[in-house]
């Protein structure tokens, strides 16, 4: 948190008055860097890892220069998926509230007809993916002439998903005096030609770049072949039971495969597709955010700038494509200050991945073992599988080493009968004279006299004869061999 009030860095009383009722007493750092810039009409690239307040950072001093009682769209709101833009919806309504402000959501998968009809009534701010805009400015049904602020939140991912020409079309279609913002966790190569391209001398603001993944979240992961990560993954949701999980895997054709093992576990899982329709979109979400599965199955597209409040847990089946991609993911959890963890399950083919990320990104990302039970590191595990008799040793330290030497105390059975003089010898000769006994010997059993080989050989013979005879065939020769 920053030093400063929200008065302080120019936020209206009805908006801090509000911020204050939901329990956000004062600003983030990124909040008070950037509000004071966007409210004095400047141009803003601001880059600060997720979690850190950024959505609240753009839209208060946009929604305080908005004019309530215009009816033209006068802000706009671009975000790359569909899930962000209704979370920064959820926001804006409740923040515009008190200023009287309307706002539009224009999302992809929704009605087109019911986004037109909507529009009648006169938003003052529409919030949207690229796409669905761009569809509305064809069709003519939505006006940006009068548009005097944008926001593009997840810059770097709206122009790697393809949207650049939807974004200039979007762009071009306002006026000129429009102030533009970029929000973002990284910072690609491209961003810089973009910021070139549309704004007039930006700001620029980078908060603790030194720390791109929150310092609250851990970070570490687990080695497993291919064939085995299935199991992996049981085994570690069972172990760290978390009250509800986000998985990330690259390939979307792999998320209905990974949803039948794990339901097959016994796990309640749900998927996030990215070509999904809004409404199931927004059915998942709302099951997840609401307790009613555990598992939310997800590619980095789909989970783009997800808010999941409390989310403790970070489970990545494949590992992150690049740094960049690593930070979004371990930015679902750990956000404002709060703690998660991020585990990666990779092959052993995988760990120079895991190697580059941590020099990358400066992190503390090291190895663990499930083991009994437990997350142990390399020293732990060695630990817990050294044999039990070097581990008494190792705990006794130098107390064993000082003790003194006590001799075994003889088996009486092996004592020698002549040994004279010594404790042995006088407790002899003070007791009562005793008759000895003489030592117990093992009875040994009685050896058969030896039969000449002859002997041998018919008595093998008649045994064989009598195989398979009758009784009194047997009986017969029983008492011929006995005369």
């Amino acid at each position: 948190m920053s030093k400063y009030t929200w008065n302080e860095i120019g936020i209206n009383e009805l908006l801090s008055n509000k911020l204050e009722a939901n329990g956000i007493m004062e600003p983030t750092e990124v909040q008070a860097e950037t509000i004071p810039i966007l409210l004095g009409g400047s141009d803003v690239s601001a880059r600060s890892q997720t979690g850190t307040g950024k959505t609240l950072a753009y839209l208060l001093p946009l929604l305080q220069r908005l004019n309530a009682h215009s009816n033209a769209v006068q802000g706009v709101v671009l975000a790359p998926t569909q899930e962000l833009a209704m979370q920064i919806v959820r926001v804006a309504e409740a923040y515009g509230e008190p200023l009287n402000i309307r706002v539009q959501q224009l999302i992809g998968g929704a009605a087109l007809k019911r986004q037109v009809e909507k529009l009648k009534l006169r938003p003052q701010l529409v919030i949207g993916t690229p796409g669905r805009i761009h569809e509305l400015l064809k069709l003519r049904k939505l006006k940006l002439s009068e548009v005097t602020s944008v926001v593009i939140d997840e810059a770097d991912q709206v122009f790697q998903l393809g949207s650049t020409k939807e974004v200039e079309a979007i762009l071009f279609a306002m006026g000129r005096e429009r102030q533009i913002a970029f929000f973002s966790a990284t910072y690609p190569e491209q961003m810089a030609r973009f910021e070139g391209r549309w704004m007039k001398d930006p700001t620029r603001i980078q908060i603790t770049p030194e720390h791109r993944v929150s310092e609250t979240v851990e970070n570490f992961y687990l080695v497993s072949d291919k064939r085995d990560k299935t199991d992996t993954a049981r085994r570690l949701i069972r172990l760290l039971n978390p009250k509800s999980a986000l998985l990330f895997l690259n390939d979307t054709d792999n998320i209905a495969n990974w949803e039948s093992k794990l339901s097959y576990e016994g796990f309640t899982v749900e998927t996030l597709y990215g070509d999904a329709d809004k409404q199931r979109r927004a059915a998942t979400l709302a099951r997840f955010r609401e307790g009613r599965c555990q598992l939310l199955l997800a590619t980095d597209v789909a989970a783009r700038g997800l808010d999941i409040e409390g989310l403790p847990l970070v489970v990545q089946l494949d590992p992150a494509a690049d740094a960049d991609h690593y930070v979004h993911r371990a930015g679902r959890t750990g956000r404002m200050g709060r703690p998660g963890t991020v585990v990666s399950i990779v092959t052993p083919q995988e760990l120079f991945i895991m190697e580059k990320f941590r020099k990358q990104l400066g992190i503390d990302l090291a190895e663990r073992t499930m083991f009994r039970g437990k997350l142990l590191t390399g020293e732990e595990l060695r630990e817990a599988t050294r044999p039990f008799a070097l581990r008494h040793e190792a705990k006794q330290g130098g107390r064993d080493s000082n003790a003194v030497a006590v001799p075994k105390r003889p088996i009486e059975g092996n004592k020698p009968e002549h040994a004279a003089g010594g404790e042995a010898s006088k407790e002899r000769t003070s007791s009562a004279p005793q008759t000895p006994q003489p030592k117990a010997k093992l009875a040994q059993p009685k050896a058969k006299p030896a039969q000449p080989k002859a002997a041998v050989k018919a008595e093998r013979k008649r045994e064989g004869k009598n195989k398979g005879a009758p009784k009194w065939l047997k009986a017969k020769r029983e008492t011929e061999k006995e005369q």
